[in-house]
């Protein structure tokens, strides 16, 4: 059995340019995401799926450094540049990250993996009602993916993955795939109160407390504990929303 993770990371943002690039400590966010990404039990292989605008020479500089392999595709149709980076590598299954995420943590990777695995489901996610925003955790079997890159056919299909999947899960009530949300076994944080995800620039204040004050291998409790006890940080970046994106993508959806 083969354990892909691919992480999408481009270098445009409308909001926040070169967020990944952003640096704490002398590390860029990027690098930190990859290297707790590589402190995973079970995941033998991780890629970046980038693009080929400009600025994607300084994110392979980035996975150069920390060793790990890349792929350039499209743009707007991330759905075909993340199955050609998995496609190459004939995984079993494959995790999909996303580097907005940079205190990604590698036991909830681990989590939904064994659950995945083990109950044999298509696709597992963790439940964004009971994780908090930045620990985003996708898992499919590869021929999930392959069934979606050949039949999505909404835009909102292409550029955020997973969609296609996840609508056609019998967790939301669809046939087509064996899902489940997996929600946090502790069960005891209310996940839409907290935010560790990079976004808009309250968001870089707010990862840059946690990183100079713990460091970057804690677990994701730990960061949550601290913004627990200060609140002053907590709420810099408490008014957003999550996945901002996606609902934008809904708005313009059409038939390709």
């Amino acid at each position: 059995m083969k354990i892909l993770a691919i992480t999408q990371a481009r270098y445009g943002s409308t909001r926040l340019p070169a967020k990944i690039l952003k640096e704490v400590q002398g590390m860029t966010l990027l690098e930190i995401h990859l290297r707790r990404i590589l402190k995973s039990r079970m995941v033998d292989q991780v890629k970046i799926a980038t693009t080929g605008e400009e600025g994607s020479k300084y994110i392979v500089e980035v996975a150069d450094k920390v060793g790990v392999a890349y792929h350039k595709g499209s743009v707007d149709d991330v759905l075909s540049r993340f199955y050609d980076t998995a496609a190459p590598e004939k995984p079993d299954w494959v995790v999909r990250l996303t580097s907005d995420c940079p205190l990604i943590d590698p036991g909830v990777i681990d989590e939904v993996l064994e659950f995945a695995v083990s109950h044999d489901y298509d696709y597992v996610r963790t439940d964004p009602a009971s994780y908090p925003d930045g620990l985003d955790t996708e898992v499919m079997k590869f021929s999930a993916l392959e069934k979606a890159f050949k039949e999505a056919s909404m835009t909102s299909e292409r550029e955020h993955v997973t969609p296609y999947i996840w609508k056609n899960g019998s967790a939301e009530g669809g046939t087509i795939f064996k899902s489940w949300k997996l929600r946090n076994p502790a069960g005891d944080y209310d996940a839409e109160n907290y935010r560790i995800t990079i976004d808009e620039p309250e968001d870089f204040m707010v990862i840059k407390a946690l990183i100079e004050a713990l460091g970057i291998d804690k677990d994701w409790k730990t960061y949550i504990d601290y913004l627990l006890s200060h609140e002053e940080i907590r709420s810099l970046n408490g008014r957003f929303s999550y996945n901002e994106g996606y609902a934008k993508s809904l708005k313009n959806d059409k038939k390709i």
